[in-house]
């Protein structure tokens, strides 16, 4: 199947779907909106040095696989909306914990319990997300309609990369840090009673499942576009790690909004591989844009363009994705994405607080180079190959 188009059912959007995916957007934006925000207070408050900042902004990436090999055997053995649930209470602790560390005046061991509340944090995040997107919104809507449950959910979660990072700024400069991080937990409470609201139906444990395994966790099939993918990511994530205001997030949401419509009329009928080749060379135009710095109304034009093709690429891979498992593995597949997405933007917060912090000239260049690479890499192997190998 080479359509770009995806079918819109109106009927998959009932109540209990639009709960799920607000869950889910409000779910990622208590994790993103400290991603703007965090690394400030670690260094201003914490006395971080910004190598320290990078290594733990990019635990959150290491922390998300951790979990994941006993996602299938927990979703088996117990109600699969309880252990969402309990994830996501658990990451309400750990913020309450950061919480703590910030009001506190005990200064002794602060640096080695940041390390792992991000380690732990990301581990129960992941979780969370397998078991949101892998299992509990597919079971809010009928077998027809569930890769477009798949793609319109993850559209909520993306949202949340602009909404997220919005919030985080104007709480942080409004009412400091203590109300942010109040936010992000009443965030997660939210999102686990709108999970709590609906009713899934109970499922008999199956005797045979492993302790440890692949399955609901990772697509071995899929590693090529996951690197394809992963490059794209650590773009937005090395973006991220610069000092970027509100404004530039809210005209993002704005590219979204038009990935979507673009989506919709401009690739419905177009050829397959036009979608990420036209959202590599938007993101590469917008990186040109903020490298060069023409002036205020191109600036304007930068964030659009950046938010305009992680939109379309984003959403097009996870269709990839998708076609690329067996009948068995869409969850599988939806988890997959969602750890190349998330490593990615790690993997860039590192390197740009690690590396390249206060070089913005030259993270503008490895950003632009990266891309250039994905470009490459995609219009030159990768579909080709997922042609040859998608299953359907």
């Amino acid at each position: 199947m080479n359509t770009q188009n995806t079918p819109v059912h109106i009927k998959l959007w009932h109540r209990e779907f639009w709960q799920m995916s607000i869950a889910n957007m409000l779910l990622t934006m208590s994790v993103y909106m400290l991603i703007p925000v965090m690394p400030l207070w670690l260094m201003q408050t914490m006395h971080f040095t910004p190598q320290e900042t990078g290594i733990c902004m990019g635990l959150f990436g290491v922390g998300i696989y951790l979990l994941g090999g006993f996602c299938s055997y927990l979703v088996q053995h117990y109600r699969r909306n309880q252990v969402c649930m309990w994830a996501i209470i658990i990451m309400a602790l750990l913020l309450g914990g950061l919480y703590y560390l910030n009001v506190s005046q005990e200064i002794l061991g602060r640096k080695e319990l940041l390390f792992v509340q991000r380690l732990l944090f990301g581990a129960f995040f992941g979780l969370a997300q397998m078991v949101l997107s892998s299992t509990l919104i597919i079971d809010t809507s009928e077998s027809f309609q569930r890769t477009e449950a798949n793609y319109s959910a993850a559209w909520f979660s993306r949202f949340a990369l602009a909404l997220g990072p919005i919030a985080g700024l104007t709480l942080y400069k409004l009412v400091g840090f203590d109300v942010l991080l109040l936010t992000a937990i009443g965030c997660c409470v939210v999102s686990v009673i709108l999970i709590e609201l609906v009713k899934f139906p109970f499922r008999t444990p199956e005797d045979d499942v492993k302790k440890l395994s692949l399955d609901r966790f990772f697509l071995p099939q899929g590693m090529w576009l996951y690197v394809n993918m992963l490059l794209v990511t650590t773009v937005v994530g090395l973006l991220m790690s610069t000092a970027l205001t509100d404004w530039y997030y809210a005209i993002m949401m704005g590219g979204f909004l038009l990935a979507i419509l673009a989506q919709r009329f401009v690739f419905a009928e177009a050829e397959l591989k036009s979608e990420i080749i036209s959202g590599l060379i938007l993101m590469g135009s917008g990186i040109l844009i903020m490298y060069i710095q023409a002036g205020e109304m191109l600036s304007y034009i930068s964030p659009l363009f950046i938010g305009l093709g992680i939109g379309v690429i984003g959403s097009r891979f996870l269709l990839f994705f998708i076609k690329l498992s067996r009948h068995c593995q869409r969850g599988t597949s939806q988890s997959m994405f969602m750890l190349c997405w998330e490593t990615g933007l790690a993997l860039g917060l590192f390197l740009g607080y690690t590396f390249l912090y206060e070089q913005t000239s030259l993270l503008y260049v490895i950003s632009f180079s990266l891309i250039a690479v994905a470009l490459l890499f995609y219009n030159f192997f990768i579909h080709h190959w997922y042609i040859t190998h998608k299953n359907r």
